[in-house]
């Protein structure tokens, strides 16, 4: 069966090789004679699975020791309860950039558990651009500081990490994860939903430095609590075992890219090459700040409805899939994460072109 090219913000495509590997162990995992979904969470098998995927990630990232890896269950939505709950361990305040959906949506749950403060927000600008900030412009007895490092919907990313005078950073990384390289130091906590650049969802994978955990309320319901999950090895519950599996093996993918560097140095020729052809167009226009562009998800429009809905059904009908930009934004969107191939977004292009041509 031909595969088209999936341009899609989640869950999106894996790597080929990847699903190649999964489909040849389905139903017999390296001779153990039973599949990844079918094994036991406490068998050695397993335990292996879990134990490559975690040192491969700590590889990839140069995570340092003091930081613990979870693999959890919930999504990126649950981690907007988990943060709060496990983070506002002193003052009870917190400060919020909101930069999209998520980091509002982020913001607004938290407000539940805490004294939390948008210290910016873009929302008047429908998103469009990254408030830049610094030390001066959050709270000083913070407990932390909270960013959205890209924002799949309104395609923009932040391009530097906002200096917090040394208050805690926590970020939401779920649409940029292992597509730029980050100092895992600069931050107090990273999670990232699996489907965008690591494997199908169901699982969240959050990286936190091990003096944060224990600070949860008495009476946080126990699955909230970060301390219960690192000191079982993600293993307080069935973990979500065939998304870590896969997770596992993109993280060796990745590493036989050359790494995360590598990667993101692909991902920004691809974007730059797609954003080129926009700003070189007299049909499409991109609505973000140039400066503030996300390499993952390029968002652009016709500016008319009608023509946008055609767009997206007529590219379809050449195997360029997914393509209709949010509801709550329209327009269209190109969700380049780090399994898209370059015929990919060259065949995209070709038909931009030929598209334009059409429709003048």
């Amino acid at each position: 069966m031909d595969r088209v090219f999936n341009f899609s913000a989640g869950p999106s495509t894996l790597p080929l090789p990847v699903l190649e590997e999964a489909r040849d162990d389905l139903l017999n995992y390296k001779g153990c004679g039973m599949s990844v979904m079918e094994m036991s969470h406490r068998s050695q098998d397993y335990q292996n699975i879990i134990d490559t995927a975690e040192a491969d990630l700590r590889d990839l990232m140069k995570i340092p020791d003091n930081y613990s890896v979870l693999f959890l269950q919930g999504g990126g939505t649950l981690q907007f309860s988990m943060v709060p709950l496990n983070l506002l361990r002193n003052t009870g305040k917190a400060d919020y950039i909101v930069t999209g959906t998520w980091a509002k949506k982020a913001y607004t749950e938290a407000t539940k558990f805490g004294d939390i403060r948008v210290a910016a927000s873009s929302e008047q600008d429908g998103f469009t651009w990254v408030p830049k900030l610094g030390a001066a412009d959050f709270r000083s007895d913070a407990d932390y500081v909270y960013i959205t490092t890209n924002n799949t919907i309104y395609g923009t990313r932040y391009n530097y990490i906002p200096d917090t005078g040394g208050i805690l950073l926590a970020a939401d990384q779920s649409s940029n994860f292992l597509a730029e390289e980050y100092n895992v130091g600069d931050f107090g906590l990273i999670y990232a939903g699996a489907q965008k650049n690591v494997g199908p969802a169901g699982v969240t994978i959050v990286i936190i430095r091990r003096d944060l955990l224990g600070h949860a309320p008495e009476n946080t319901p126990v699955y909230l609590d970060y301390k219960i999950h690192a000191d079982k090895g993600s293993m307080y519950n069935t973990p979500p075992c065939f998304s870590i599996y896969i997770a596992g093996l993109t993280f060796q993918w990745i590493k036989k890219q050359g790494g995360v560097r590598a990667i993101q140095q692909h991902n920004l020729e691809q974007a730059t090459k797609l954003y080129t052809v926009i700003d070189n167009s007299s049909l499409f226009n991109a609505p973000v700040q140039a400066e503030d562009r996300s390499h993952m998800n390029v968002v652009f429009t016709t500016g008319n409805d009608e023509l946008n809905a055609k767009f997206v059904a007529e590219a379809k009908e050449k195997g360029l899939v997914n393509l209709k930009g949010h509801r709550s934004v329209g327009g269209m969107r190109a969700s380049l994460y780090n399994a898209m191939p370059d015929e990919g977004v060259d065949a995209l292009i070709s038909f931009m072109k030929d598209f334009e041509l059409a429709n003048r």
